[in-house]
């Protein structure tokens, strides 16, 4: 079969705008999908008049269709042809064929000496030509023209350390002269190691923030758990509270009754009493009335013995309380709710800063000074560790240079060679505390560190700032940072008084010079895994003090 020029149009069909499916060719020369001109047609049956959608010819009667045998072979010929340009072709995003005319092909290789892109077509000569044999093929590229120098158009294959950057032979001759150059590749070799090394602390990041996520997805879960059995504890030790309270609200109400029944009974008992006496009074009057009128001498005197003697009987003494009431009670049980409430009050005052102190996020990192004392600590320096040629003073808070040989005892926890001394107490948490210092010739080192420094020797296991254990600021006219015998010079201007700023869950250690703003000299960012303590490195003519917050 001849070759077929692929143009997708040629063999649409004119009503669905596809590929040709059974094609079937109308009396007028027009070609459709059977099912297209069919359907097209069935609307036309009543109206028994048939037209070409395409020029309007009709038709009666109906013609009939048969399927294009030929014209279908070609269709699936050209679908095929269409499908294969379709995948060469460039789609948009791929790189494509500098030698390609007319529609981009989609290029597989790029060449580093060419600095061109080829199609699977284009590249053969790069397989088969000898001359093709030195050149770098690698996948596809659009950056090809940044490998370009600018200036002197060609291939920048030199890395110029210098100026760190990427120049070609004829830069090593004019503005890149003198400098420090290395070819790309074995650049490229050497920060291939770096790489590994950004790669390594990449992923050892990564590892500790998905170490961190499940460390907050864990505290979380631990959050809502404890609320909840929190709350649920609350709820309950309230519920015994109240009903605590409301037994004995009972108690006091049960023994307000008793007593008020109790005296009711005596009072009863005593209005009987007094009526009786009262009635019994009454008819002894009477008597005596009657006796006063009698006229028989005989008969008064007999009555008046026995009436006399009944009346000169003594009365019972009785005493009743006018104001009786249950004020004292009321007065007793009013201070015991004020007692309660000031003594709930006093408590929930201790409550709440322990709800408070359940935080999964620390709070931010101070900013002012007085930020920074809310978490001061104050610190005192060790006996037991200081050298002997520094000398304590006021409470063991200021060590000097003496100069001198102290005689301390022997303790293995001083420091035998280097005039060093350490705190007495370990910093955990978060902790701040100032120091003020005066020289006349040598430095000072600030400290903070490991327990378990080393103390003995001369060697840098056991001087601050030279080892794993310590870290530490260097104060003379300029400072420094040491840590593990590496050296990190700071720009920042000399203090006599130093703030110094630790927070060890978080890793953070901070030197701060200390005046009427706190001016930050020195940040660490690391992982502590011991307690800390505050120490010193004192030299000839140096005195250093803990200072007091003002």
């Amino acid at each position: 079969m001849a070759s077929i020029s692929v143009d997708q149009d040629q063999f649409s069909c004119p009503v669905c705008l596809d590929l040709l499916k059974d094609p079937v060719t109308t009396p007028c020369g027009h070609s459709y999908c059977m099912v297209c001109i069919n359907g097209c047609w069935d609307q036309e049956d009543q109206r028994g008049v048939y037209s070409c959608p395409q020029c309007r010819e009709t038709f009666t009667p109906r013609p009939v269709l048969r399927r294009n045998n030929m014209l279908a072979e070609v269709v699936e010929e050209a679908k095929k042809k269409l499908q294969a340009v379709s995948y060469c072709y460039a789609e948009p995003g791929d790189v494509e064929c500098d030698f390609c005319t007319g529609r981009k092909c989609k290029a597989i290789k790029s060449c580093l000496v060419c600095l061109a892109s080829y199609c699977e077509a284009h590249l053969k000569p790069h397989y088969q030509s000898p001359a093709f044999k030195k050149h770098k093929l690698v996948e596809a590229s659009k950056q090809l023209q940044e490998k370009i120098c600018p200036q002197h158009d060609e291939v920048m294959k030199i890395y110029c350390r210098t100026d760190h950057s990427l120049i070609c032979y004829l830069c090593t001759m004019h503005e890149h002269k003198g400098h420090n150059t290395v070819a790309a590749v074995a650049e490229r070799s050497e920060k291939q190691n770096e790489l590994k090394e950004v790669q390594r602390k990449s992923k050892q990041r990564l590892q500790e923030k998905e170490k961190k996520l499940q460390e907050v997805k864990q505290a979380v879960k631990t959050l809502k758990s404890s609320a909840q059995a929190a709350v649920e504890d609350s709820e309950r030790i309230f519920t015994e509270l109240i009903r605590s309270i409301e037994k004995k609200r009972s108690e006091v109400t049960e023994l307000i009754r008793a007593q008020e029944e109790a005296e009711l009974s005596r009072g009863e008992e005593l209005l009987e009493q007094l009526e009786q006496e009262i009635a019994d009074l009454k008819r002894r009057e009477t008597e005596l009335e009657q006796l006063s009128h009698t006229k028989d001498h005989i008969q008064f005197l007999q009555s008046f013995q026995s009436l006399c003697v009944s009346s000169a009987s003594e009365d019972s003494s009785i005493t009743v309380h006018q104001h009786l009431s249950f004020d004292g009670v009321r007065k007793s049980l009013s201070d015991l709710k004020e007692r309660l409430e000031e003594f709930c009050k006093q408590e929930f005052r201790k409550i709440s800063p322990q709800v408070s102190a359940v935080q999964m996020i620390l709070p931010s990192e101070p900013k002012t000074r007085q930020d920074f004392l809310q978490y001061f600590c104050r610190l005192t320096l060790d006996p037991n560790t200081v050298n002997q040629f520094l000398s304590l003073s006021e409470e063991n808070r200021v060590v000097t240079f003496s100069g001198k040989d102290q005689r301390y005892s022997d303790h293995p926890e001083r420091f035998d060679y280097w005039q060093q001394v350490l705190s007495k107490e370990s910093v955990s948490g978060r902790c701040y505390w100032e120091v003020e210092w005066s020289s006349t010739r040598y430095v000072l080192y600030i400290s903070v560190s490991y327990k378990g420094v080393s103390r003995k020797g001369r060697g840098n296991e056991s001087r601050f700032g030279h080892n794993s254990q310590s870290w530490s600021l260097q104060c003379s006219s300029s400072l420094s940072f040491y840590h593990n015998n590496i050296q990190t010079k700071i720009s920042a201007s000399s203090s006599s008084r130093i703030g110094v700023y630790v927070d060890h869950s978080a890793g953070t250690l901070s030197f701060y010079s200390v005046s009427d703003t706190m001016t930050l000299l020195h940040t660490v960012h690391t992982t502590f895994t011991q307690p800390l303590c505050a120490g010193f490195c004192v030299g000839r003519g140096t005195t250093v003090k803990f200072c007091d917050p003002k």
